[in-house]
């Protein structure tokens, strides 16, 4: 449809929401997925505004397999752009897009495409309103409280369409939401955590088929498609015509136990293989007679090859025979020449006398005669000796092809003759095609059997056709959805709309409310048109993030899997207008012990924050992570490294969640805990994202927040409907039995508004919970008990104060086999000697020690420049190795890749340590700060330093010698940022001075040399 064509309210706004999202998409850097870079590309082809590249890759990523990506410049800023990436032999990519990224681009970055979806829904509402389509205006109308759906009951005829509905366990909102359902054109069913959405849901779908409707069933994830389509298995696994896809997943199964129990039953083409099994035995021993028929005919087509080479070879031996004869008959006459000349010529003798001009002319004519005939002779030799090697030649390939078709001629005399074999081919590939086409028919036939489907919603937005008839859409998890997509799908329903889920749990991942670099009005847009969920569109939700009462909505008030102290907060953090009540007892499910023995648990780090380098990992948090670990394995609730077979349900996966906010603490925690406690313990922590749909009797909540100076993006909402509100919810609600959240109480309670649901959160904890200080899980140690400390105490992470630091590093320092690296921003001569010494002495002994710190030039004045310069110096005739890190602020040390103290540790520098330290034993923590350290070196912007006090003082100095660069265009602005970078008018180029700024500063931009 083009832009001028009306589209019908709301495709218009909903398609500019979806190509906010593209755009977003686009300008965004990408962070959350994996980048491959490439190097060395050269242009292969273009036209038609395409543009071919190979580049070379020393790392692809499998997950990017068939899938669209997005290319641009390594260390570009600027957007993305769409292309098409395929692996080719020996390293190399292939790259087809629209983007001109130049003849020979150096170095580029791809990623995968995350809007595609979004250009698939933005194709799919420009059609909106032409013949046929399949949106249906009506039902899309009520996702945005549009028309006037028809509301009832089926209260007296449900036992027809639930079977044993009676005597099911329901309460009393479930058994309204399902009555409600089966008598309306459309249900909005509320369903917080623990409440049996799914159940109903189940019970919803059940009533619908038995009603005579075909339902499609939609959820945002595969793993919600899966979990709600195993329980609607179990209710109509009994139903006629089950076996042959009654029930059906359109897209792969996620989940293993619905494909364990029902994957023959519900995979398409798993039921269209088991009912094609004998044509697919039979086009098997099709397939075998064609290949043996194929053979045949081969083996005809080869004796008729040999025998046709065998006619020839003879042909080819008779004429080289007549010609060896030829040349021996004409070297016989030459022979016979030269004897007759030679004897003539000894008759003539030398030419004397009357008749000596006579004799000579008759010797000359002689000796030219003998010439010729020697001439002959040698030719006709020559030309015989070539004859004879053709006739050798022959005959050998003669004695060749007769051995081979005395081998192979044997063969055909059971076989039929080829154009008998020919024509079997031709019936036998007859059979197979009106073979395959039953096969086809069967696939078709298991198609239009479905009456239940299963799929996720972006599957049934880029699906031409799901369904031959769709009466009933049920939306599962629908908070998680966008809008423009609700919409769309809702339209698909014929009849009825179901829309189940908990506006106030996690909601769709959208960017375009969040584009820094979209307009004012783009982002409201996004905000009211993508990023809102359809219980707020449809009117069931308040500005505030209230629940409005309305005949549309029943709202599940009544959950089953958390405790009751655990449910109270949950209601204090996310539901205080609507409180859920508990319906299980109180009594905890796993083995009594004395770690963890309350419903909540309090774990405060306020009194030993470390600082970090930003909010997003907290070293502290980790350590308490590692010990409520440890202290669960002491326990017996966990299992330990030497337990065996560990049954189901009792692994360490299955009975404890750790939850953060953020990726980067997360990943520090499964590398740790890995490292530490074992295999068994991989993908026990993840963000609350992932853990949507989970729960576990132990829930560590890691709050993460008190490293930075701000808890982060994690915590800035407010209100009901804030992200912070809906996250929170999630990773609270997890927990059924024991609830531990760890947190830097005093850190929080500074930054947080009063108003804050983190804040609610806190106030209920330390008014509820068991609150604990994180030392009373953290031993404080001394430095003299160090080495009476076992190995495995030693492993434990522990707090130092400042005073004890010392020692404890100098015992530390002295027991290191291998390395000893020091980050220490800055230097002064006191520590510096003193170390030093100390440090000399372990070089000695054969330890490599590197000490990294900030260049000299750094210093603020030339005569600071010259005193670190001493210092540095002094590192290195201790046998240091010192290396610079430019604007580095870390302090930390580590020894032998395995120990590390982290905090206030200047060990270098007068400050010295000013807090409590923290001592960690654990070779992935060690690689992942060093890694950390490094990456920001790279990133951070270059230090552009001081001039010097001289020059600064000197009014009559010559002009600084110019470096000159090559910057793009589309880098100009963060050249100028970055290195102060100007325009030279004249030669048309940009430059730097080089008493400000060095080659190796500036070597991104600078041009190749020869």
């Amino acid at each position: 449809m083009s832009e001028g064509t009306a589209l019908p309210y709301p495709v218009r706004e909903l398609l500019a929401a979806a190509r906010l999202e593209v755009a977003a998409e686009l300008r965004s850097d990408g962070k959350d997925g994996a980048k491959v870079p490439l190097s060395a590309g050269r242009r292969t082809a273009g036209a038609d505004g395409r543009h071919e590249y190979v580049f070379d890759c020393k790392k692809w990523s499998g997950a990017l397999d068939g899938k669209p990506v997005l290319i641009r410049p390594s260390r570009s800023t600027g957007p993305w752009s769409p292309a098409e990436a395929s692996r080719m032999p020996e390293g190399k990519v292939r790259v087809v897009t629209e983007a001109d990224l130049g003849a020979a681009p150096a170095h580029v970055q791809i990623r995968e495409d995350d809007a595609a979806s979004w250009r698939v829904l933005a194709e799919r509402l420009e059609t909106v309103g032409q013949p046929n389509h399949p949106v249906r205006l009506t039902s899309a109308g009520w996702t945005l409280g549009q028309q006037a759906p028809r509301l009832g009951s089926s209260a007296g005829t449900t036992a027809q369409w639930v079977a044993d509905w009676s005597s099911l366990k329901l309460n009393p909102r479930q058994r309204q939401a399902v009555e409600q359902a089966l008598g309306s054109d459309v249900l909005f069913l509320w369903g917080p955590p623990g409440t049996g959405k799914t159940d109903v849901v189940g019970h919803i779908v059940e009533g619908c088929y038995r009603q005579g409707h075909s339902v499609l069933f939609l959820a945002p994830t595969k793993v919600a498609v899966d979990q709600a389509l195993e329980r609607i298995c179990e209710l109509l696994s009994a139903e006629h015509g089950f076996d042959e896809g009654l029930v059906q997943r359109a897209g792969d199964i996620a989940v293993a136990s619905l494909r364990d129990k029902y994957g023959d039953q519900v995979d398409p083409e798993r039921v269209a293989t088991r009912l094609g099994a004998r044509i697919k035995e039979s086009l098997t021993q099709l397939a075998t007679a064609l290949r043996e028929t194929h053979e045949g005919i081969a083996l005809h087509a080869r004796v008729d090859a040999l025998r046709a080479d065998l006619a020839k070879a003879r042909q080819t031996r008779g004429a080289a025979s007549k010609e060896r004869a030829a040349h021996v008959e004409a070297r016989n006459d030459a022979l016979s020449t030269i004897r007759d000349q030679e004897d003539l010529i000894g008759k003539i003798g030398t030419p004397s006398g009357m008749f000596a001009g006579r004799k000579q002319v008759k010797l000359d004519e002689a000796q030219h005669r003998l010439r010729g005939a020697r001439a002959a002779a040698q030719q006709a030799t020559g030309e015989q000796a070539v004859a004879e090697l053709q006739l050798r030649v022959a005959e050998q390939e003669i004695e060749v092809i007769e051995r081979d078709l005395a081998a192979w001629q044997p063969r055909l005399t059971a076989l039929p003759a080829r154009s008998a074999l020919l024509s079997q081919a031709e019936h036998i590939r007859r059979q197979i095609g009106e073979l395959e086409e039953q096969r086809r028919k069967i696939t078709d036939s298991v198609r239009s059997k479905c009456r239940v489907l299963g799929a996720t919603v972006t599957k049934a937005v880029q699906a031409r056709k799901l369904l031959d008839r769709i009466d009933v859409v049920v939306v599962d998890e629908a908070g998680m959805v966008d809008l423009p997509s609700a919409w769309y799908v809702a339209g698909l329903a014929g009849k009825r709309l179901v829309i189940a889920g908990d506006f106030r749990q996690l909601p769709a991942v959208t960017k375009g409310d969040g584009d820094r670099k979209a307009t004012p009005q783009d982002r409201e847009h996004a905000r009211q048109w993508t990023a809102r969920d359809i219980f707020h569109t449809a009117g069931l939700v308040d500005e505030s993030g209230s629940v409005v009462l309305d005949a549309r909505l029943v709202a599940l008030d009544t959950q089953y899997r958390m405790r009751g102290a655990i449910c109270d907060l949950v209601n204090t953090v996310a539901y205080p207008d609507a409180p859920l009540k508990t319906g299980r007892g109180g009594d905890s499910r796993i083995p009594f012990n004395g770690l963890v023995d309350a419903p909540l648990i309090l774990v405060d780090s306020s009194a030993q924050r470390i600082v970090g380098r930003d909010h997003q990992t907290n070293t502290v948090h980790e350590a308490a992570v590692h010990e409520l670990v440890r202290g669960l394995q002491y326990e017996g609730v966990l299992p330990g490294r030497k337990w065996q077979d560990v049954p189901a349900g009792e692994r360490a996966t299955d009975r404890l969640a750790v939850i953060a906010p953020y990726r980067k603490q997360v990943q520090a925690l499964n590398g740790s805990l890995v490292h530490r406690f074992g295999e068994e313990y991989e993908g026990l922590v993840d963000t609350v994202h992932r853990f949507q749909g989970s729960q576990r009797p132990i829930v560590i909540l890691d709050t993460t927040a008190g490293a930075g100076r701000q808890p982060g993006y994690f915590y800035q909402g407010t209100g009901l409907s804030s992200h912070t509100c809906r996250l929170l919810n999630v990773a609270l609600s997890r927990a059924q039995d024991h609830l531990v959240v760890i947190a830097d109480v005093e850190h929080l309670r500074e930054h947080l508004p009063v108003t804050s649901e983190a804040r609610r959160m806190l106030d209920h904890l330390q008014a509820h919970a068991q609150c604990i200080s994180v030392d009373q899980l953290i031993p404080v140690r001394e430095a003299a008990q160090l080495a009476a400390l076992t190995e495995e105490e030693l492993a434990r992470p522990a707090f130092f104060p400042a005073d004890e630091v010392p020692r404890a590093v100098s015992w530390d320092i002295d027991r290191a086999g291998r390395s000893i690296e020091v980050y220490c921003p800055f230097l002064d001569p006191r520590p510096v000697r003193t170390w030093s010494t100390r440090l000399a002495k372990r070089v000695a002994d054969g330890v490599r020690v590197t000490v990294r710190t900030r260049p000299p030039e750094e210093q603020t004045t030339d005569t600071a420049v010259e005193r670190v310069r001493r210092l540095v110096e002094e590192l290195r005739a201790a046998g240091c190795q010192v290396e610079f890190r430019e604007r580095m602020h870390e302090k930390v040390l580590i020894l032998d890749t395995t120990v590390l103290w982290h905090g206030s540790l200047n060990l270098l520098a007068n400050s010295g340590p000013t807090d409590l330290m923290m001592r960690l034993t654990d070779p992935s923590a060690c690689e992942r700060v060093g890694r950390v350290i490094e990456r920001a070196r790279k990133e951070r912007p270059a230090w552009n330093p001081r001039p010097s006090e001289q020059a600064a003082a000197s009014t009559t100095a010559p002009a600084a010698k110019r470096l000159y660069l090559n910057v793009p265009y589309a880098e100009k602005d963060e050249a100028k940022r970055l290195l102060g970078a100007r325009w030279d008018g004249k030669r048309r180029q940009w430059y730097v001075d080089t008493d400000r700024v060095s080659r190796e500063q500036a070597a991104r931009w600078l041009p190749p040399q020869d």
